[in-house]
């Protein structure tokens, strides 16, 4: 499927560089921390038949620059309406994972009346009422063999084995230190909590059941928090179950997406 890319500048004056591909409903797709849009290469196809698919890379990956701003995930939010805007898209849906995921809870929050559907994926609430990765898992990400650990928090064993990469959700490569440092920064200070209840689109909540980067009972915690949502949680599956479990996933978004 044809992708076409463009430029788009905040009021900061950073550069955020845009991937559109498909057509259709629009369908923003939010990616992890420290990741560039390849992060849904292995899953975007799936819906270019029935959406025009939109990502950008964050501040700081890819071909995007990082500004003058220091980075949040409202600030990621901001970035991604300006992206909206610069397409001329008023009314989307919008698929977040992992820091994606914080970042949706606010754009669908903030802009209530340009989200029409929302998915949110191996994610939480974030502040003091969500339920944090362990004290071994953030030393295992910031040890010697880090990458390793992050390969199996990301996928089973059994799935890597059938499926030997290259692999997409590792981080970007290309990153400064510091922009890496930002990233973290602007995930682990996400507090959505209070703003949940705004969110007024159907919304779907998705997560593996041994994902130890952001704990399963952080779905409870959103669905409980975020009127009109459901939840599927995929039995065995970690943190990249939309990359592992897609054949069972993405008919779910597509059925979210379909209902409204």
């Amino acid at each position: 499927m044809r992708e076409y890319h463009e430029v788009t500048r905040t009021r900061d004056r950073a550069r955020l560089d845009v991937q559109v591909r498909g057509s259709g409903p629009a369908l923003l797709l939010l990616p992890g921390q420290a990741n560039n849009h390849h992060w849904w290469d292995r899953v975007r196809d799936d819906f270019t038949g029935e959406y025009t698919t939109v990502t950008f890379d964050y501040r700081g990956t890819g071909h995007s620059t990082s500004g003058e701003s220091r980075f949040t995930t409202k600030l990621f939010a901001d970035d991604a309406l300006t992206v909206m805007d610069s397409l001329a898209i008023n009314r989307f849906a919008v698929y977040g994972t992992s820091m994606g995921g914080r970042t949706a809870q606010w754009l669908a929050a903030r802009a209530p009346h340009r989200v029409r559907g929302l998915v949110l994926g191996c994610t939480t609430p974030g502040g003091t009422h969500a339920v944090e990765r362990s004290a071994e898992v953030r030393e295992a990400l910031a040890g010697p063999d880090a990458e390793n650990a992050l390969l199996d928090y990301m996928y089973t064993p059994g799935w890597r084995d059938e499926h030997p990469g290259p692999y997409f959700v590792l981080g970007d490569d290309l990153m400064s230190e510091a922009d890496r440092r930002a990233h973290l920064f602007a995930s682990n200070r996400h507090d959505a909590w209070d703003v949940l209840p705004d969110i007024d689109c159907p919304t779907l909540i998705l997560h593996g059941s041994d994902d130890l980067m952001a704990p399963v009972d952080n779905v409870a915690l959103l669905a409980d928090r975020i009127p009109n949502a459901r939840s599927h949680v995929f039995d065995g599956a970690r943190h990249a179950y939309f990359d592992e479990c897609r054949d069972v996933a993405d008919p779910l978004v597509s059925e979210l997406l379909a209902s409204k």
